[in-house]
């Protein structure tokens, strides 16, 4: 430093911060062997803590406003300094200027996926992303805590031990919350809000104010989202008989736009196939149609006298015939004959009264 730099120094007599980032927390004013003049005058701005430390040692901690540097505003420097009575020389403290203004749009996220337990899908792995906002309240516990010698503290040197602060809370909250992972859109502002109640008592440990936690976005892996992405489409589906006529009608238009390659013509092969099996479907009543009834043997009523009896089925006619009970002339009766008729009229009992049927040739 050259001599005019140090004499600068040595005779500073105004004390004041311009911050002209928006991301520095902490700035230490740099003097030469940090002495200062006594009766300098200080300025602290609004959002503005201006903490003396002597000798590594937190001292003084003054709010916005302007100061004449004195044993009266500086009481515990002056019982640090053992200053007497009527002192008005110079004296060397650290002067730290602490940004109160509240510091926006910090991000935070989940670096490796989160397990937690949906209730219905079962174990799932989710990412979460959002932004959070913070303040110095306690400038004091702030620097002793967090800040400590530098010179220059920006939210950058903190922001990692925050955001996995959060991360951290977040899985638990999300954990024990219960709430399904399609439902957590429709809930990020209650999360936000719970993991900001949640949190604020440990930022507070470091001199912080947790202003808001917002949450941005809840993702899942590619492949669960290929997987919801392929059930949401089957629900907006709806007639699936309706989307397959549909699609067969659009990949009929594209062969018919590319007749003469190759792709058409497997195009055109997997329409016509599509299309016969619509078209069997169609003729079968749509593949859902049930088999007729299994036909009923034929049965017959025998006139016995005055009397009807039976009904019998053939092989119970049979062997009435054979014991010589039923002939030719004994009339019978079916649902399906409009009267009484001799049986052996009936065409379905006539061959059982035909003596001269012969059996064909044995084959050979």
């Amino acid at each position: 430093m050259g001599l005019f730099s140090r004499l600068f120094h040595e005779f500073v007599d105004v004390i004041e911060w311009l911050d002209s980032t928006n991301d520095t927390m902490v700035f230490r004013f740099e003097r030469y062997g940090n002495e200062i003049k006594y009766g300098a005058k200080l300025i602290v701005r609004e959002t503005q803590f201006a903490v003396f430390v002597n000798e590594g040692e937190v001292a003084d901690v003054l709010g916005p406003g302007t100061y004449e540097l004195e044993t009266k505003n500086l009481p515990v420097l002056t019982t640090l300094q053992n200053w007497h009575h009527g002192f008005e020389s110079p004296f060397k403290a650290e002067v730290y200027f602490v940004n109160a203004r509240r510091f926006t749009d910090l991000k935070w996220g989940t670096k490796q996926p989160l397990m937690i337990r949906d209730s219905e899908f079962g174990g799932m792995r989710v990412r979460a992303f959002g932004n959070y906002s913070v303040r110095v309240t306690e400038p004091l516990k702030f620097i002793q805590e967090i800040v400590g010698t530098d010179g220059v503290f920006t939210t950058d040197e903190v922001s990692n031990q925050l955001r996995n602060l959060i991360t951290s809370r977040f899985a638990t909250v999300v954990g024990s919350s219960g709430i399904p992972v399609l439902d957590m859109a429709a809930n990020y502002d209650q999360l936000g809000e719970f993991l900001t109640r949640r949190i604020s008592p440990e930022f507070g440990e470091y001199g912080l104010e947790l202003t808001r936690v917002l949450v941005e976005s809840i993702s899942l892996p590619p492949a669960v989202s290929e997987a919801l992405d392929k059930r949401t489409s089957m629900g907006m589906t709806g007639n699936l008989d309706q989307f397959l006529k549909y699609q067969t009608g659009v990949a009929m238009e594209t062969a018919a736009g590319t007749q003469g390659s190759g792709a058409a013509e497997g195009i055109g092969m997997g329409v016509g196939l599509a299309m016969a099996n619509r078209m069997n479907d169609s003729f079968d009543g749509g593949g859902n149609a049930t088999p007729p009834p299994v036909p009923q043997a034929v049965q017959f009523h025998v006139a016995n006298g005055d009397n009807a009896t039976g009904p019998f089925a053939i092989d119970a006619i049979v062997a009435q015939v054979k014991s010589g009970s039923i002939d030719a002339d004994t009339l019978v009766w079916s649902p399906s004959m409009k009267a009484w008729r001799a049986a052996g009229q009936v065409h379905a009992l006539a061959e059982l009264f035909d003596q001269n049927v012969t059996p064909p040739p044995i084959p050979k």
